[in-house]
């Protein structure tokens, strides 16, 4: 009896993967739930357990292969290994040789249409005034119907042409577009003796995608603001031990700033918000995407109900979410639905950024390095506070000037004064 391994369904939207890595090869036993298969998808790693224990016999999609929903992976028989090995890096069964095809012609542009050649003056024995008409106005002789004596033109008949409004639209009419630029910008060139050419995974792939077309499609704008983090680090300093012991988890700065944006949300709903066709969507829910930088790209898995939270629950689940996202254990699900994202290049030693909307979302709060800095107090007197830059992108389309500034000096009172958040005041 021979189980076959299918790709399993991958989540919403999510129909493709690459074979990332085979842990087993052709002859080798399996035991049920093993992990045999990796899988990369467009959002997250995930691996393909064994359906039933026996031999893997055979694999169908080799590493590097792209498959979909329900395409065969490989399959187990029962028994004894075949006496055929194949390379888990091929199929194990090797299509024929396809017959050589002729290559197809490669159709050439349409070449840019050029107007008739001109007839000589002396091919239209054209009089001085209408070789000046001729000339003064970029005419085709050959396009205007001759009255004169064996043919002539003559300064009526040219007049005439221009008046009668056959030019207007010759001229008016639409021009041939130039052939579209290949997609390629620059011609391939060959790796040099010092050069490493690696493909980019299918999640670096959609990185790079996604936020090319935030750029094109979004009519993004960044506003910046700095926040006196004093008060935030004296509370961290006053309650660490206390909030560990009782909570498990430290107090860190995501959760203060994940609760200050959905204060500053609540009353800013247009940040919250997205463009669907000519409608705009307002959530009425609070799903903060907090970015995370992995070996193999960036990913954005989503605190649900961030407003429903509290600063325990947040901290557990940025935790966990981080250690997760960079062992590749991330679902798709958890990648999905977000209404707003924080990104922390602080963590980096990044002073100042302006950060890309994560589409179709239409805010992006990023945060930054903390460092002193001189700064001068109500009271006149300079002292020495240590300050962080944030920088909010936002889509102009629906989130105007005025609220951009505004929701990001209220995130920025309700981190210089933490017990805002508490009274949302």
């Amino acid at each position: 009896m021979t189980t076959e391994i299918k790709v399993p369904t991958l989540g919403e939207s999510v129909v493709e993967a690459s074979v990332a890595k085979w842990f087993k090869a052709v002859g080798d036993t399996v035991i049920l739930d093993e992990p045999l298969v990796e899988l990369e998808t467009d959002k997250v790693t995930l691996e393909v357990n064994a359906p039933a224990s026996g031999t893997l016999s055979e694999i169908a999609a080799g590493e590097g292969a792209e498959v979909v929903v329900g395409a065969l992976l490989g399959s187990i028989a029962e028994g004894a290994a075949p006496e055929k090995k194949v390379d888990k890096k091929a199929p194990s069964v090797a299509p024929p040789p396809a017959a050589p095809k002729a290559p197809e012609p490669v159709p050439e542009p349409a070449p840019t249409p050029t107007p008739a050649p001109r007839a000589s003056a002396a091919e239209h024995k054209l009089a001085p005034a209408v070789r000046k008409l001729i000339e003064e106005n970029n005419l085709d002789p050959a396009a205007i119907a001759a009255s004169g004596k064996d043919g002539r033109l003559t300064k009526g008949d040219v007049l005439a042409y221009l008046e009668s409004g056959a030019f207007a639209s010759a001229a008016s009419a639409p021009v041939a577009p130039p052939p579209a630029p290949s997609s390629a910008q620059y011609p391939p060139r060959p790796t040099g003796p010092r050069e490493e050419r690696v493909r980019m995974t299918r999640l670096r792939r959609l990185v790079a995608t996604r936020l090319k077309e935030a750029q094109n499609t979004a009519a993004m704008l960044t506003t910046f603001n700095e926040v006196d983090m004093t008060a935030v680090m004296e509370l961290r300093a006053r309650y660490k031990e206390i909030f560990e012991k009782k909570h498990g988890v430290r107090i860190g700065f995501m959760s203060l700033f994940v609760k200050a944006s959905v204060v500053a949300l609540g009353e800013f709903p247009a940040v919250n918000a997205e463009i669907d066709g000519d409608d705009i969507v307002y959530r009425n829910h609070y799903d903060i995407g907090v970015a995370v930088g992995t070996s193999q790209g960036l990913v954005v898995p989503v605190v649900r109900d961030a407003d429903t939270l509290g600063f325990a629950d947040v901290e557990k689940a940025v935790s966990d979410y981080g250690h997760r996202a960079r062992e590749g254990k991330l679902t798709v699900e958890e990648l999905q639905g977000g209404t707003f994202t924080i990104t922390n290049g602080g963590v980096f030693g990044s002073l100042l950024s302006t950060p890309i909307l994560n589409a179709p979302q239409s805010g992006i709060l990023g945060m930054h390095k903390i460092q002193s800095r001189p700064m001068v107090m109500p009271d006149g007197s300079i002292q020495a506070r240590p300050m962080m830059y944030l920088a909010l992108s936002y889509d102009h389309r629906i989130v105007d000037g005025r609220e951009a500034v505004s929701f990001l000096v209220r995130v920025k009172e309700c981190i210089e004064d933490p017990q805002r958040i508490m009274l949302n005041t």
